[in-house]
């Protein structure tokens, strides 16, 4: 089936209009956030939301407040023409892709900041990260009204910081996570993979398989510890350059479990390395 490329607002009150007259007719409305560069990984979140909504909005925004100045802003990769083609493949209805000063006005000054879930792994390594996704996120929650939001659980520590701002704020939406969308060998859809070599993005594999051979050892009773330790040497010896973390964490709030055997824990185990020039972040289900 063909459908018609989605309607592109780039203001928000062009947004609230369109969400506005499909909410008195009834209707519901799910937002699914990007920053763009979208793949079969994002339209598999389209494809979630249209299960939950009668409407959906993909909102296509490379948002320069989770960027830290030597990081890949600049070169993040766009093309918001090949965006709207993808998403009218799956028939989403609306892009909202607003500019930088629409999102941030001259003098805009406010940051939404949050302790616990987002302070280690990505928060350590990032530590601009989560207070500029937290606030982008809740404004398009805000600025679109959606009665549902989808994220992938390929950002797993993104979408319990969400799941918490959107629980203390009262904010009036649901949150839907999305299982990871995989390459066939496995590896992880993102837009980051773009980066890499052909080389590379053969070595890639080797990350999936590192802590998903971990998830089963310690599903097994094997000790955390250790298991955490063997998906770092086995990525390491793969060619990747660096491991900023491999840990298995509470899969709720994201403390620290271990050294030991997990128990009932529900755990997750967390990854993120780089491989060339490129950090790659990735994680499973443990227990």
């Amino acid at each position: 089936m063909v459908h018609k490329t989605p309607k592109i607002v780039r203001t928000v009150a062009d947004l609230r209009a369109q969400v506005g007259a499909w909410r008195a007719a009834g209707e519901r409305v799910a937002l699914i956030p990007t920053m763009g560069a979208l793949h079969q990984g994002h339209l598999s979140l389209i494809e979630l939301g249209q299960t939950r909504a009668q409407r959906t909005v993909a909102s296509v925004f490379v948002n320069p407040k989770q960027f830290a100045p030597h990081e890949d802003f600049d070169s993040y990769p766009r093309g918001e023409a090949r965006d709207a083609e993808l998403l009218a493949s799956v028939g989403c209805d609306l892009m909202f892709a607003p500019g930088v000063d629409e999102m941030y006005a001259p003098g805009f000054s406010t940051t939404i900041n949050l302790t616990g879930v987002s302070e280690p792994l990505e928060g350590a390594a990032r530590p601009q990260f989560f207070g500029g996704v937290a606030t982008v996120v809740t404004k398009l929650l805000i600025q679109s009204q959606a009665d549902v939001a989808v994220f992938g659980e390929k950002d797993y520590q993104q979408l319990q910081v969400i799941r918490r701002v959107v629980r203390d704020l009262d904010l009036p939406v649901e949150i839907v996570g999305a299982p990871t969308a995989r390459a066939e060998d496995g590896l992880a859809l993102s837009s980051r993979n773009a980066y890499l070599t052909p080389e590379e993005r053969a070595a890639a594999v080797a990350l999936p398989n590192a802590i998903k051979a971990a998830a089963q050892a310690v599903a097994a009773g094997g000790r955390i510890d250790d298991a955490e330790e063997a998906a770092k040497t086995a990525i390491l010896a793969a060619g990747f350059r660096q491991v900023d973390y491999v840990d298995i964490r509470e899969a709720g709030d994201l403390s620290r479990l271990g050294p030991g055997p997990i128990g009932a824990a529900k755990g997750r185990i967390l990854v993120a390395a780089w491989l060339g020039k490129t950090r790659l972040i990735d994680n499973m289900a443990v227990g």
